[in-house]
């Protein structure tokens, strides 16, 4: 296992931590629309290509509220653990389920940068993963909370990515076309490349040429 081997469907997982609306109330770094949009890259990505998916909150009854649904829904069958520990790896149910995925390589995202991104990632490269972290799609208090945090992960041996690289990465080859139509209509709802595809679908089509015909 090497951290020049990329992202595959067959060689990684994913874990999704803390969207939960308490927790995006504190989130100053980043437009949190961008951070909506964002998580829902990679959490229809990790649907699309099949990607074993780890999803928890914490406190959710108590204080945070559920974890958003618009990723929850798209795992029906996905037990959410709630913790009460900020750092998921000391939730016993949250390390069970990291093993049975059986990868090593993990993207981990989350809300807030600083503890419930930034202590699993430090405990679990700990423990021999390789960690990626997808910046644009995490959030913290500020800009410095979250850019410092991303430092330590950093120096610590974490990779640094993005949510479109990381689907970007599954994808490869725009000619694999199980996965196509999925990637285009992830990208036509969650980054502003969707609105060059609309227009490209639509130049394509009946208004390809001033006469209306259709582009062969």
């Amino acid at each position: 296992m090497s951290k020049l081997d990329m992202l595959t469907p067959d060689n990684s997982a994913i874990a999704l931590i803390d969207y939960q609306p308490a927790m995006y109330q504190g989130v100053q770094s980043h437009d949190r629309l961008v951070v909506f949009n964002n998580i829902q890259i990679l959490a229809k990505a990790a649907k699309l290509f099949k990607i074993p998916t780890v999803l928890t909150t914490v406190a959710k009854d108590s204080f945070s509220g559920p974890f958003m649904p618009e990723v929850t829904d798209l795992f029906p069958s996905h037990d959410i653990i709630d913790r009460t520990s900020m750092n998921s790896w000391l939730d016993p149910n949250f390390r069970k389920a990291v093993a049975a995925t059986g990868r090593k390589k993990f993207v981990i995202a989350g809300l807030w940068t600083e503890a419930c991104v930034m202590f699993p990632t430090l405990d679990m490269l700990k423990e021999g993963f390789e960690i990626y972290i997808p910046a644009d799609a995490c959030g913290d208090l500020s800009v410095e909370a979250h850019n410092r945090s991303m430092e330590r992960a950093i120096q610590a041996g974490a990779v640094p990515i993005t949510s479109c690289q990381y689907a970007f990465e599954l994808q490869q080859d725009w000619a694999r076309s199980e996965t196509y139509e999925g990637m285009m209509d992830i990208l036509r709802a969650h980054s502003p490349y969707g609105i060059q595809i609309r227009f490209s679908k639509w130049a394509l089509g009946e208004h390809a040429s001033e006469g209306g015909t259709k582009a062969a």
